[in-house]
């Protein structure tokens, strides 16, 4: 293979086939990907989970992970939250022309680790090549399918008293991409918290119908996420403030940045409302897991201020968290 990928590898020919047969399928390779088909038929569903995303993350190598990683760790904890076992990935790029081919082959390598780690196999996908200056390096997109094993997630099974909790530090994936981008501060050792939450969510969802509804807060961060729990409900959640994890390093590089930590992107965490009789219980099982080690029980449910988020300040006052505004981290997922 070449150096760099140039427009011919996207032209379905000889070279497109040099692409698949001599990177992708090496490290991904199974019975149905091996068809080569243009799609993937698989068997033995009854409900299924279904969810799909694209990855644009700029830069797309980065402390904690990178594109790669974060492809395939999107679309699986996504059809986690929603109560589903992931078991199949479909793998589509759109690369730029003069891309390297080193870079490229990392970057397969890293999918088939977190592939292999998810318990997810790869079975279809399609490849791209735009002309120079018409991409930005590398876009992916995974969409995934998974079986539903837990059907009784819903914002409509919150009510009154129920406790939020988070399994982590928050916000440490959005300033650790906006830090290796900007190169703004120095001599901070922030890493991203790009992860799988496959068997986080387990350890949750193994309490049932306990959990009322968890998700992993991503883009917009825990602020954003948790004014989607409320919204068009009776109920409101309050926070408090000296309760939420965050690490040294997001605070000081949020305070110079002028960044709210509160809405900085996660790869690795789930905020989840439960039943008060068992969150004590849970925080203690999900701090003994690699990922959760810094869970907490950071707020409840409350029938005051309907349908909005509060915050309780370290000084005793209120604050109300709306949904993020405008862009205040681009490209980092």
């Amino acid at each position: 293979m070449d150096d760099i990928i140039t427009l011919s590898y996207g032209s379905g020919g000889k070279k497109t086939s040099e692409l698949i047969e001599d990177i992708i399928v090496p490290h991904l390779k199974n019975d149905e990907l091996l068809k080569l088909n243009d799609g993937a038929v698989l068997k033995g569903f009854s409900k299924m989970v279904f969810s799909t995303d694209s990855f644009v993350v700029n830069p797309y190598f980065f402390s904690g992970g990178d594109i790669g990683k974060l492809s395939v760790c999107g679309t699986v904890n996504d059809i986690c939250m929603c109560g589903g076992e992931p078991r199949y990935l479909s793998l589509s790029f759109i690369i730029e022309e003069g891309f390297k081919t080193k870079d490229f082959l990392k970057i397969i390598e890293s999918i088939e680790k977190t592939a292999k780690e998810c318990n997810v196999k790869v079975v279809t996908g399609d490849t791209k090549v735009v002309e120079k200056g018409k991409g930005d390096g590398i876009f992916i997109n995974t969409s995934g399918i998974g079986i539903l094993k837990y059907d009784f997630l819903g914002k409509d099974r919150m009510k009154d008293g129920d406790l939020v909790i988070v399994t982590g530090n928050i916000g440490e994936h959005g300033v650790a991409v906006m830090l290796e981008r900007e190169q703004l501060i120095t001599g901070v050792n922030l890493i991203s918290d790009c992860m799988p939450l496959n068997i986080l969510a387990k350890e949750i969802l193994d309490f049932k119908e306990k959990i009322k509804i968890m998700r992993d807060p991503t883009r917009g961060g825990l602020a954003t996420t948790l004014n989607e729990f409320v919204e068009g409900t009776d109920l409101g959640i309050e926070l408090y403030e000296d309760r939420i994890p965050v690490s040294n390093e997001v605070n000081m590089a949020c305070e110079i940045l002028g960044i709210d930590p509160l809405y900085s992107a996660n790869e690795g965490k789930i905020v989840a409302v439960v039943s008060s009789d068992i969150a004590e219980q849970l925080i203690e099982k999900l701090r003994k897991v690699k990922g959760g080690e810094k869970s907490a029980i950071i707020g409840k449910v409350t029938s005051n201020f309907k349908g909005r988020v509060t915050l309780k300040t370290e000084i005793g006052g209120t604050r109300i968290l709306t949904k993020l505004t405008g862009m205040q981290l681009p490209r980092i997922c």
